[in-house]
C-alpha cells in the first residue's frame, strides 16, 4: 500500500507540474481567432476576441499573421492537454480517497 501511495504522490506532483507549465504558457499566448475581411478587394486581418460580453477586433494588417495563427493553434492544443491533466488529477485525488476541489 505504501508503494501505491508513493506512486500516486509522484504522479500527482508530475501532473501538478505539467498543469502549472501549461497554465503559464496559456497566459503568454493570444486568445481569440483570426478573421479575414475583404474591403474593396483587399484582404485585412483582425484578431477577434471576447472582452466581457463584447467582441473586440484588433487590426493586424494586410499580411496574413502566420505567427499569431500558429500561437492560437498552440493555445487550442494546450487547452485540450490541460483538460486531460485536470481529469488525471481528479482521478488521482479520487483514488487517494480525498474529495477533489
Amino acid at each position: 500500500m505504501k508503494v501505491l501511495k508513493g506512486i500516486l504522490s509522484e504522479s500527482k506532483e508530475y501532473y501538478l507540474s505539467i498543469k502549472r507549465k501549461i497554465e503559464k504558457r496559456l497566459t503568454e499566448l493570444p486568445k481569440g481567432s483570426i478573421k479575414e475581411r475583404r474591403i474593396s478587394g483587399q484582404k485585412y486581418y483582425y484578431l477577434q476576441q471576447r472582452v466581457g460580453k463584447k467582441i473586440s477586433h484588433k487590426y493586424l494588417g494586410k499580411q496574413k499573421p502566420e505567427l499569431i495563427i500558429k500561437q492560437i493553434k498552440e493555445r487550442d492544443v494546450l487547452k485540450l492537454e490541460l483538460k486531460k491533466v485536470i481529469a488525471s488529477l481528479k482521478m488521482i485525488r479520487k483514488s487517494e480517497g480525498k474529495k477533489h476541489g
